[in-house]
């Protein structure tokens, strides 16, 4: 008989959650496992979707980093209507088949203002004749709260439904301890699985592009119009890297307008375009990363080797990119500069440390995340089924 696993997932500004829950689907997939991936905003122009049925739910973005407002694509403010539409299409998306699986990406340890979706959907797999496995799967790093009852509750919460805690993360370079301090409440359900590549196939860059230029992104979503702002700027100001080209990659949630305002002003020299499928192959040619720290961009950046500034997100209360970066700053992997601030003076001379950092080809943190998850959740339901 064919398993068969539903996996939700919900991203807001960034594209990351979305790629790593796709990853998980395609290695489950790979297995012979059919997967139903339900999306809560629609999925990014480059992400692999190969293998996988997706719903595409009402789709919902946040307006900003401080997750308070919640916008369909039309620009409106989601309401109790909206709302509703939103639990019922989940629930007869779980409602399709008899699934064996039900995975959750970030929730219950995040997503809080979606409770009136996730709620729901945990009692209609609990109260299910035949109740599916529940999973939860998370990447290395929370945001923390500033209410540590909300993330007591986010305990609770797993350690009353849920069967298993994936945590996309090696032990040995971030721990789950290291940004909840409630793991200790949940240990015996945490699975560690590496970290989840969610590149897919990717294709080489054409020749030329890349080799020896200084590549400055800043992920798939629609953050990071002030770095590549700064970066502009910082070129000529940078001793190791003003003789080279600097390849500036938008997001493709950054506006048009923000765009062409920045082909504008970029001079002989600085390429300005969209985030490009072929961005490990950039990187793996690059004098020179300048980057956010997001998940996915750092697993590109330290699979590459390349010396590298990091300039966390951290706007309102993001902690999550910071602690990623500090980590690669201790394991003499990148140099860091705040977001906070930022001038081209100050990027120009992190782009110069970083250059004093030696190559590295490859990394030694644990990898594979998403075939050890579908591998340990394939695994749970044999115990189960045993």
């Amino acid at each position: 008989m064919t398993l068969s696993a539903f996996i939700h997932v919900q991203h807001l500004l960034g594209t990351g959650h979305l790629l790593r829950a796709a990853a998980i689907g395609r290695a489950l997939a790979a297995r012979g496992v059919a997967v139903t991936l339900a999306s809560g905003n629609t999925p990014p122009p480059l992400a692999d979707l190969s293998g996988l049925d997706v719903v595409e739910l009402p789709p919902v973005r946040a307006r900003d980093a401080r997750f308070k407002t919640f916008l369909t694509p039309d620009g409106c403010e989601i309401d109790d209507a909206w709302k509703a539409a939103r639990r019922e299409a989940t629930l007869a998306a779980f409602a399709a088949r008899d699934f064996d699986l039900l995975l959750t990406e970030t929730w219950p340890f995040g997503r809080r203002p979606f409770a009136f979706e996730m709620e729901p959907l945990l009692a209609a797999a609990t109260a299910a004749a035949r109740p599916p496995l529940i999973a939860a799967s998370i990447r290395d790093i929370l945001v923390r709260k500033q209410e540590l009852w909300k993330e007591q509750e986010m305990a609770t919460r797993a350690r009353a439904a849920y069967d298993l805690v994936l945590v996309h993360s090696d032990p040995d370079f971030v721990r789950l301890e290291d940004s909840f301090p409630f793991a200790g409440e949940i240990a015996d359900l945490v699975s560690y699985t590496g970290f989840v590549d969610t590149s897919g196939a990717r294709p080489e860059a054409p020749d030329g592009d890349g080799v020896d230029e200084v590549i400055v992104s800043c992920g798939g979503g629609a953050v990071g119009a002030d770095l590549l702002a700064r970066a502009i700027d910082a070129r000529a100001l940078s001793r190791g890297a003003q003789d080279c080209r600097w390849r500036l990659l938008a997001g493709h949630d950054i506006d048009a307008a923000t765009l062409d305002g920045l082909v504008a002003r970029a001079g002989d020299g600085i390429v300005v375009e969209r985030a490009r499928a072929d961005f490990p192959s950039l990187l793996a040619r690059a004098r020179l990363s300048i980057s956010q720290a997001g998940y996915n961009t750092v697993l590109d950046v330290l699979r590459a080797g390349v010396p590298s500034v990091l300039v966390p997100f951290a706007q309102i209360r993001e902690t999550e990119q910071a602690q990623r970066a500090e980590a690669l700053v201790r394991h003499g992997r990148a140099v860091a500069v705040a977001e906070a601030g930022l001038t081209a003076e100050q990027l120009a001379g992190a782009a110069d440390a970083a250059l004093e950092l030696p190559r590295q080809d490859g990394f030694s943190v644990r990898l594979g995340g998403a075939e050890a998850a579908a591998d340990r959740l394939i695994a749970a339901l044999g115990e189960r089924a045993a």
